[in-house]
């Protein structure tokens, strides 16, 4: 073979073993992956059904709000024995028995148009109203149209915080509200309107409000160290009023207030 023959025989073992070496490798290479599908549209959002109510609004506060109905519907008119009963009569100290024994009706502060206050106001035979902030509950009382604020922000009284209605800090437990009242201006009927009984800038008063059964509940507790020798309390309730019920307006006239005073027995001359 001459040389010509000779390097064309080596250029075709050549191309041969370099084309076996390209399909080996092809051979041998992964294949390529699928594109990644794209990805599955968003459901749409649920339609509420033309008609249909609103979707109920997830508190994290239970739920005490709402005008309430406390008259005798609810509970027995107040009286000397209600809401004190023989079982739950407030035991006073001497100086407290000492104030019963002297009280004269006569000057009750009633009879001066001067609102009640705890714990005689929430038993009171009328309505109330109650609303809650994120930061406050605010109770109007259609009696004597007072209107207190509980504080949720964890404030702290001032000096000039005494007053009839006391200052009030709350928080919730569970499905309820507890308030804790201090900062009473002494009163000579600052227990109850019926037995005399006065409290003290020391009287501390808890209250703890919730729903049952669609009533709104309460259970009253008062301390007040100067007049009682333990604690006294007691549990009431209201029921819802009337839908589209509005508080009424609250008005005394001083001179028509102090009229039933002219028929009283004197106690003193």
């Amino acid at each position: 073979m001459n040389s010509q023959g000779t390097l064309k025989t080596v250029g075709a073992l050549a191309c041969a073993a370099i084309l076996a070496t390209v399909m080996s490798a092809a051979e041998q290479a992964p294949a390529p992956s699928a594109p990644p599908a794209p990805p599955a549209p968003a459901a749409p959002p649920a339609q509420r059904a033309p008609g249909a109510p609103p979707a109920p609004v997830v508190s994290r506060f239970p739920d005490v709000a709402g005008v309430w109905n406390g008259g005798t519907r609810a509970r027995p008119i107040n009286s000397e024995t209600a809401p004190w009963t023989k079982d739950n009569f407030p035991v006073l100290n001497e100086r407290g028995l000492a104030f019963q024994k002297v009280f004269d009706e006569a000057i009750a502060p009633k009879y001066d148009c001067v609102p009640s206050s705890s714990p005689a106001i929430q038993y009171d035979p009328y309505y109330m109203q109650l609303v809650q902030w994120p930061d406050r509950v605010v109770i109007r009382y259609e009696k004597d149209d007072q209107t207190r604020t509980i504080w949720l922000d964890d404030r702290k009284p001032t000096i000039q915080d005494y007053t009839l209605q006391g200052f009030s800090v709350g928080r919730y437990e569970g499905n309820a509200l507890i308030v804790e009242t201090d900062h009473f201006l002494f009163d000579i009927t600052g227990f109850d309107d019926y037995n005399g009984i006065p409290s003290s800038s020391l009287k501390k008063v808890t209250e703890r409000y919730w729903k049952e059964n669609g009533e709104l509940k309460l259970t009253l507790t008062v301390e007040d160290s100067l007049i009682l020798r333990k604690p006294a309390g007691y549990t009431t309730r209201w029921l819802p009023a009337a839908p589209g019920y509005q508080l009424e307006p609250w008005e005394c006239d001083p001179e028509s207030s102090r009229a039933p005073i002219k028929m009283m027995v004197p106690k003193y001359k």
